[in-house]
Protein backbone atom coordinates (compact mmCIF):
# COMPACT_ATOMS: atom_id res chain seq x y z
CA UNK A 1 0.00 0.00 0.00
CA UNK A 2 1.54 3.90 -1.03
CA UNK A 3 1.45 6.65 1.45
CA UNK A 4 -1.94 8.50 0.65
CA UNK A 5 -0.73 12.37 -0.77
CA UNK A 6 -1.08 15.04 1.33
CA UNK A 7 -4.72 16.77 2.25
CA UNK A 8 -3.86 19.88 0.38
CA UNK A 9 -2.90 17.99 -2.58
CA UNK A 10 -6.38 16.11 -2.55
CA UNK A 11 -8.21 19.47 -2.29
CA UNK A 12 -6.29 20.97 -5.18
CA UNK A 13 -7.34 18.03 -7.04
CA UNK A 14 -10.80 18.33 -5.76
CA UNK A 15 -10.59 22.29 -6.62
CA UNK A 16 -9.62 21.64 -10.04
CA UNK A 17 -12.84 19.13 -10.69
CA UNK A 18 -14.95 21.35 -9.40
CA UNK A 19 -13.79 24.54 -11.50
CA UNK A 20 -14.03 22.00 -15.04
CA UNK A 21 -16.99 20.91 -13.76
CA UNK A 22 -19.55 21.86 -11.55
CA UNK A 23 -19.76 20.83 -7.82
CA UNK A 24 -22.42 17.97 -8.93
CA UNK A 25 -20.56 16.75 -12.05
CA UNK A 26 -17.39 17.12 -10.25
CA UNK A 27 -18.67 14.77 -7.87
CA UNK A 28 -19.94 12.40 -10.18
CA UNK A 29 -16.58 12.50 -12.29
CA UNK A 30 -15.13 11.32 -9.20
CA UNK A 31 -17.55 8.98 -7.74
CA UNK A 32 -16.79 7.36 -11.37
CA UNK A 33 -13.22 7.72 -11.25
CA UNK A 34 -13.23 5.59 -7.78
CA UNK A 35 -15.73 3.20 -9.39
CA UNK A 36 -13.13 2.36 -12.40
CA UNK A 37 -10.56 2.05 -9.88
CA UNK A 38 -11.75 -0.72 -8.07
CA UNK A 39 -12.54 -2.22 -11.57
CA UNK A 40 -8.73 -2.60 -12.27
CA UNK A 41 -8.28 -3.76 -8.99
CA UNK A 42 -6.23 -0.75 -8.11
CA UNK A 43 -6.81 -0.47 -4.55
CA UNK A 44 -4.61 2.17 -3.73
CA UNK A 45 -5.73 4.54 -6.79
CA UNK A 46 -9.50 4.27 -5.18
CA UNK A 47 -8.41 5.26 -1.61
CA UNK A 48 -6.93 8.20 -3.01
CA UNK A 49 -10.16 9.44 -4.81
CA UNK A 50 -12.53 8.28 -2.37
CA UNK A 51 -10.56 11.02 -0.84
CA UNK A 52 -10.98 13.62 -3.65
CA UNK A 53 -14.54 12.34 -3.50
CA UNK A 54 -15.01 13.65 -0.05
CA UNK A 55 -13.19 16.94 -0.60
CA UNK A 56 -15.26 17.69 -3.61
CA UNK A 57 -18.24 17.50 -1.70
CA UNK A 58 -16.62 19.06 1.43
CA UNK A 59 -15.95 21.69 -1.04
CA UNK A 60 -19.43 22.07 -2.68
CA UNK A 61 -21.65 22.02 1.03
CA UNK A 62 -23.20 25.22 1.83
CA UNK A 63 -24.03 24.18 5.09
CA UNK A 64 -22.12 25.09 8.32
CA UNK A 65 -22.50 23.59 11.43
CA UNK A 66 -22.84 26.57 14.16
CA UNK A 67 -19.40 26.06 15.56
CA UNK A 68 -17.35 25.26 12.93
CA UNK A 69 -14.86 27.58 12.01
CA UNK A 70 -14.54 28.93 8.19
CA UNK A 71 -11.11 29.53 6.76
Amino acid sequence: MTQMPPALDIYRAANVLVQQYGAEDAALMAAKRVDALLALGDVDGQLVWKGVLRAVRDLARTDRKADERIN
